[in-house]
């Protein structure tokens, strides 16, 4: 991966990804903090809500914003996404009541939900060897994973010498150097495409072009089977952790570590297997390997079993969620044109984010009505039905390239 790293344009951005991850991992301690500060044992409402609004803007922003942007260059949008996050995030030690949480995150994450597709679909332009852009996948990869590692080890260092207000004003610092290094990247030339069509034309775009690929359609269905055993994982392991095992506050940090642990593993590893096996091989094993996880997890809740079995389910269960993550963008590479990349990325991160809205609510609600087995049995049925429709979207030999779209409607 250090390969990648040696390009300069490459380097920066990927700097001002884990910076800026750094800084949303220090907002995401904080603002538990404040919830707790403002309702105190109604803390847990007002994060669900703020959550909710998180995932709402993921979906129905995003690809609005990629169709307003989208003949801005990519430098002044990342660096005015960045701005605005900042801004919003000095703007938070202010709170004194719920509703501004809630319009505030609503704010924060839509400039969250412009960034993020943005800097995706640079990342192929930078890189347009498939080599080169496997290890830069697997690199951000291991970003997301070291940084739900990292951030909430840092928040508890700095928590120790300041109070969780300050933790804020590192966010802020954290969206502000990101933009610093963004605005010093020398990015390529967009190539020039004259964009048509109506604004609804353009922000559905994305999604239609998902809904004609074979590969996309396959991926749609393996982002649910991803949704389902992440819901499981972050909704629940605090409940099986203290509830169920009896264990402490660490013992939930060991399990989420083991993890993102499988899910590092599959990082390190994926760029050498991915020069040898299909995407598709290697994307589906990781759908099976859901499945069978969860089915897992089931029966060591119905039994029940015991705690290392379950440390050793959810190592298996960020393997299969990275077999899954890791590679996804090389199919909308694959699929994209100059003219539509920018919409697929946007697509792939709202309609991924989508299905959160329907396992998260799984996860919790069943599983505080009817019990934690029947969330699981539930979760694993929705990933082996998504592994099933994976199969039979993307048969054998049903690679396909750019899909052709033109821009009048």
């Amino acid at each position: 991966m250090i390969e990648v790293l040696a390009v300069p344009a490459y380097r920066k951005l990927f700097s001002a990804q884990v910076v800026a991850l750094l800084g949303t991992g220090l907002l995401t301690v904080a603002l538990g903090l404040l919830a707790f500060d403002l309702a105190g044992g109604q803390a847990g409402a007002v994060l669900g809500t703020a959550l909710t609004i998180k995932m709402l803007a993921y979906v129905f922003v995003a690809p609005l914003m990629a169709a307003l942007v989208e003949r801005l260059p990519k430098k002044a949008v990342l660096v005015g996404a960045d701005l605005i996050r900042a801004g919003i995030a000095l703007m938070l030690p202010m709170v004194d009541q719920a509703w501004q949480i809630y319009v505030l995150v609503f704010l924060l994450q839509s400039a969250s939900a412009t960034f993020t597709p943005a800097f995706q679909s640079l990342i192929p332009v930078i890189l347009p060897d498939e080599r080169q852009y496997t290890r830069a996948l697997s690199l951000s990869r291991l970003a997301y994973d070291l940084e739900s590692l990292v951030s909430p080890a840092l928040a508890a260092a700095l928590l120790t010498v300041l109070s969780f207000h300050d933790l804020f004003l590192g966010t802020v610092v954290g969206f502000l150097f990101s933009a610093a290094l963004v605005v010093t990247t020398r990015l390529p030339a967009a190539p020039q495409v004259r964009q048509e069509g109506t604004l609804w034309h353009r922000t559905t775009l994305g999604t239609r072009i998902f809904a004609r690929n074979p590969e996309l359609r396959a991926l749609m269905a393996l982002n649910l089977a991803v949704a389902a055993a992440t819901a499981l994982v972050l909704v629940n392991t605090v409940v099986y952790a203290r509830d169920m095992f009896g264990g402490s506050n660490a013992d939930v940090a060991v399990a989420l570590a083991c993890f993102g642990a499988g899910s590092m593993l599959v990082a390190l590893t994926a760029p050498k297997i991915l020069d040898r096996v299909p995407d598709r091989v290697f994307m589906r094993a990781g759908a099976v390997l859901l499945s069978a996880g969860l089915a897992g997890a089931f029966a060591l809740l119905a039994a029940p079993g015991t705690w290392p079995v379950l440390l050793g389910l959810w190592v298996v269960l960020g393997a299969g969620t990275s077999m899954i993550n890791t590679p996804s963008a090389r199919l909308l590479r694959r699929a994209a044109t100059d003219s539509t990349r920018s919409y697929i990325f946007t697509a792939q991160f709202s309609l991924s984010h989508a299905c959160f809205i329907i396992t998260y609510p799984v996860a919790g609600w069943i599983g505080a009505a009817a019990g934690q087995p029947v969330a699981a049995a539930v979760l694993a049925i929705v990933a082996t039905i998504s592994t099933l429709a994976a199969f039979r979207f993307w048969p054998a030999g049903s690679r396909t390239g750019p899909v052709p779209e033109t821009m009048k409607g």
